[in-house]
């Protein structure tokens, strides 16, 4: 994925909220404002974890500093906020860490199958120097990363057939994340990978585009996909966080002192979000059984084995050194 490639319709976004915002934080009388967007629903434990960061960020700053939210794709897709980041017109956005491999090589690990032992696991690389060094790699981006959110583990989910082994995913459409790795990880299992937009995955399903698609047990249940992909198989591939971005030019525009405000107000939230979190996949994955839904406990084995050549493949590349040393911790 290329952030940087341009539209006119982008353009024309980009300038409308340039003539707004002044390309610049919002000074509000006596506070900074400090502008999201995102993609989620209001209900996702990731909006409600920007929400405690605009509580904590207001608490540290002793009402110095605030944030703005806007949720559910008001200004735009992942990709269109990113590129609003880059030239300042926008603060803050989320992003899934998958396409920002297009910037930074080194995130393609987390579309690579199979990496990552469990969630202890995961979140030991992501608070040690490898995490760190991943989100510095994307500042030459004009792109600073804050942290991570918690997006626990991607499974299929199909409209016609259950998922229990890799050899039910051949011939199949899924949709998957905008991203080589991510295409290359589907291919890999037997499916023919279709990268589609999250917001219009729902009416893709509907229409026969793509025959399923994979994600966590929130957004499963948060964008109603159970609706009509009725089968979910927990196979849990990858595990993709997702990452708080901040406009570099904004970063580099606010204080030392705001800086600390906003890094500590973005820790609190993070503890947060990882608490909502775990309630969360519980409490939807129990909702969408409830509603009928079909869920698969597969042998996992089957789909590790069916990735194993990808992960031969990758050994003499910088994606293959790093997974060594993320199993080897």
């Amino acid at each position: 994925m290329k952030y940087v490639q341009w539209s006119i319709k982008h353009f024309i976004a980009a300038a409308l909220m340039c003539l707004m915002w002044s390309c610049t934080p919002a000074k509000k009388s006596d506070h900074l404002v400090l502008r999201l967007g995102h993609t989620l629903d209001t209900q996702h434990s990731v909006h409600k974890a920007m929400e405690r960061l605009g509580d904590r960020l207001d608490y540290y700053s002793r009402g110095q500093m605030k944030l703005e939210i806007f949720p559910g794709s008001q200004l735009g897709t992942e990709r269109e906020m990113v590129e609003l980041l880059q030239i300042g017109s926008l603060d803050m956005t989320k992003v899934s860490a998958s396409p920002l491999e297009g910037f930074a090589p080194a995130m393609k690990i987390f579309s690579i199958p199979y990496v990552f032992r469990d969630n202890t696991h995961f979140w030991k690389v992501l608070n040690s120097d490898i995490g760190t060094e991943l989100l510095t790699g994307i500042e030459a981006f004009r792109l600073k990363g804050l942290g991570y959110y918690d997006a626990g583990s991607r499974s299929f989910y199909t409209n016609e057939k259950p998922i229990h082994t890799p050899k039910d995913l051949v011939g199949l459409k899924i949709r998957v994340l905008n991203s080589p790795t991510a295409v290359q990880t589907v291919r890999a299992m037997g499916a023919a990978a279709t990268p589609v937009s999250w917001g219009e995955l729902y009416t893709a399903l509907q229409q026969g585009v793509v025959d399923g698609a994979e994600n966590n047990p929130p957004s499963y249940f948060l964008s109603k996909h159970y609706e009509i992909a009725r089968y979910y198989s927990l196979d849990e591939h990858t595990s993709v966080p997702d990452i708080l971005l901040c406009s570099l030019r904004t970063w580099n525009q606010l204080t030392e002192q705001q800086q600390d405000w906003l890094a500590k107000a973005m820790s609190d939230s993070v503890i947060y979000q990882r608490e909502l979190w775990q309630q969360s996949t519980k409490e939807s994955l129990q909702k969408v059984i409830d509603d009928g839904v079909e869920v698969i406990y597969p042998d996992k084995q089957a789909f590790v084995d069916a990735v194993t050549p990808f992960h031969e493949s990758l050994a003499d590349t910088p994606a293959g050194k790093l997974m060594r040393k993320i199993k080897a911790m």
